[in-house]
């Protein structure tokens, strides 16, 4: 807190700490204030040109380096501030934490007192950043209060929970939940957990629609303290071999903590939440308990711990710390055997209401069916070298379907890349992409959830060299004008027959997919064996596969190109109409033969 010779009336030189002061003082029972952000900047407007990183990185290295090891705290801090200042265009406090984070600290304490100095002096949000990013590194508890003061400030929230994320997780996640204030059911589950009721908590956590994002979802259990709860509730044998009593709310409870997991493992508008929760491997495993003994066979049920356990056998999930080999193989085990009891069977072995939620029943069930069989045909134990697992998410909650890549055990695209998911099997497989050659041959396995003009794509050259296959020359392009680093992955070596049969395998297994997907899958095939379909009327395809927002319907883009050189984009679509999907494709493959693609769309 701010001396008393600070409080008072704030000027435009104050600090953004006392500013933060100010906030909490004149609301001291408020979760959260909009009126409020950091003093205006009173200078001259300043151009907004962007800044190159390889000149912020140098300016703020000649910058930084002196300060750590030559002046006083407070001397270091004004000195930085005015150079800071300076800077034009200003620089934007991502680039910040980006070069402090790789940058030599020789004397951690001076730098520590520097960083404290700063977050408590600063008068511009690049100088509290750059306390913050140094906190970020050498940060300890009782720098919390100081943090959780200036994220009552909208222009430092996304910095002070950064930094918090490193000190006290769930700091953070408090601070997140506050400045998503105008989501109800989240600013609720925060008025709980301010009061200290458990059992509010409980009641608000349940609640939580399944309109909430990956993000959001990670906060409320971090929050919340989800594991804590499941702990509590779930029916854990105790020193004097009782079983406890599990609240009222116990199986809603762990049917929604398998809804957040799942949640957290969406890659199609974010990276995986589930790598930044840490209390993952507990609540899996609490998952795996309170699904045993308190969930009742019901299609939800089924396919939230179908999910789980498809996650923790080839997804993000895998690459938390479990602290020693079986363990979450035993986790994978009790869920799955929860799907395998004979109650559990009936859900998905009797058809689905094709006519309830236009077929949403129908769709899930079948998916149901179809990833169970493919988690029980995936080898037991962890299998050395290169295997390929097609994972397709509930259709509950569309995403991409993944030719996921596991080496050793442990998911590839989400270890090295993490910003997408692994490209689908048609990308991958049908192309024959990952077959090796003795010429290399460079393959795209991944591409960031935004675009690859933004925050990059994963690319391996593959090579057949003697007995061996090759995965080397690894490449991650950042997009122009950003600070993103290309990972230094390592080269890896395959056993080439071992390789090859399981990419025949992978490329022969075609049991995942529903009869839209092999209908497009089809079609794609036919058109890649007679191009002149196309051709011949200057059409290209572009992508083929399910709408999104309806998996019963294949869908081809088309593109072809205008007399002013601009492309066109027809969407073809064909919907299924319960004939075989070889018929249909036939059917589409007849049709370019005399009618011109390029009207399919109209």
């Amino acid at each position: 807190m701010s001396a008393p010779e600070e409080r008072g009336a704030l000027t435009s030189r104050s600090s953004l700490y006392l500013c933060a002061v100010s906030v909490q003082q004149a609301e001291p029972e408020g979760l959260w204030s909009l009126d409020y952000a950091a003093p205006p900047d009173r200078t001259e407007p300043r151009k907004q040109a962007r800044r190159a990183w390889p000149q912020t990185r140098a300016e703020l290295t000649d910058m930084l380096t002196p300060l750590l090891v030559e002046l006083d705290a407070a001397s270091a801090a004004e000195e930085l501030q005015r150079r800071l200042s300076a800077m034009d265009p200003p620089v934007r406090h991502r680039n910040i934490h980006l070069l402090v984070r790789g940058l030599s600290l020789e004397n951690e304490a001076r730098a520590r007192a520097l960083a404290r100095c700063l977050v408590r002096t600063g008068r511009s949000v690049q100088s509290v950043c750059v306390g913050l990013a140094l906190l970020t590194r050498l940060g300890e508890p009782e720098d919390v209060p100081c943090l959780e003061t200036l994220g009552l400030l909208r222009d430092l929230v996304r910095p002070v929970i950064h930094t918090l994320d490193a000190i006290d997780r769930r700091a953070a996640a408090l601070i997140h939940l506050r400045n998503e204030a105008a989501k109800p059911e989240l600013s609720r589950l925060l008025g709980a957990i301010g009061a200290g009721d458990d059992t509010a908590v409980r009641e608000r956590l349940v609640a939580l629609p399944r309109t909430i994002g990956p993000e959001d979802a990670r906060r409320a259990a971090e929050a919340s303290q989800l594991v804590r709860l499941l702990e509590l509730d779930v029916a854990v044998m105790g020193s004097s071999g009782r079983v406890g009593a599990p609240s009222l709310r116990t199986p809603e409870l762990v049917a929604q903590a398998a809804w957040l997991l799942f949640q957290m493992t969406c890659v199609r508008d974010s990276s995986p939440e589930i790598l930044s929760y840490r209390d993952a491997v507990r609540a899996y495993e609490s998952l795996a308990r309170g699904a045993a003994r308190h969930l009742a066979p019901t299609l939800d049920h089924y396919a939230l711990l179908l999910s789980a356990a498809q996650e923790l056998s080839s997804g993000a999930g895998v690459l938390h710390d479990w602290g020693g080999p079986g363990r979450r193989q035993a986790v994978v085990a009790e869920l799955v055997a929860v799907l395998d009891r004979p109650d559990w069977r009936t859900v998905v072995d009797r058809e689905g209401d094709g006519a309830g939620e236009s077929g949403g029943v129908r769709r899930r069930t079948e998916w149901a069916r179809r990833a169970r069989r493919q988690l029980a045909r995936r080898p037991a134990g962890t299998v050395e070298g290169l295997r390929i697992e097609v994972a397709e998410r509930d259709p509950l909650e569309p995403g991409t379907v993944e030719a996921r890549i596991v080496v050793d055990g442990r998911p590839l695209v989400p270890a090295v890349f993490g910003r997408g998911a692994v490209h689908s099997p048609e990308w991958l497989l049908d192309s024959g992409r990952l077959r090796a050659t003795e010429e290399p041959r460079e393959v795209e396995l991944a591409e960031a959830y935004c675009s690859e003009g933004c925050c990059g794509a994963l690319y391996v050259t593959i090579r057949r060299d003697g007995g061996e296959v090759v995965w080397s020359d690894w490449r991650c392009p950042p997009p122009p004008q950003s600070a993103l680093h290309v990972r230094s992955i390592p080269e890896l070596r395959f056993d080439a027959a071992a390789y090859d049969a399981e990419v025949r395998r992978a490329e022969n297994d075609h049991t995942w997919t529903w009869p839209a997907r092999k209908t497009a899958r089809l079609i794609v095939a036919g058109l890649r064996d007679r191009p002149e379909l196309l051709t011949r009327w200057g059409v290209e395809l572009s992508w083929a596969g399910t709408a999104f927002s309806n998996l019963d319907q294949t869908v081809l883009c088309l593109r072809y190109a205008g007399e002013d050189g601009s492309l066109t984009y027809v969407m073809w679509c064909i919907q299924e109409d319960g004939t075989l999907p070889e018929d249909r494709a036939a059917d589409a493959l007849r049709r370019p033969v005399s009618e011109d693609p390029r009207t399919y769309g109209s």
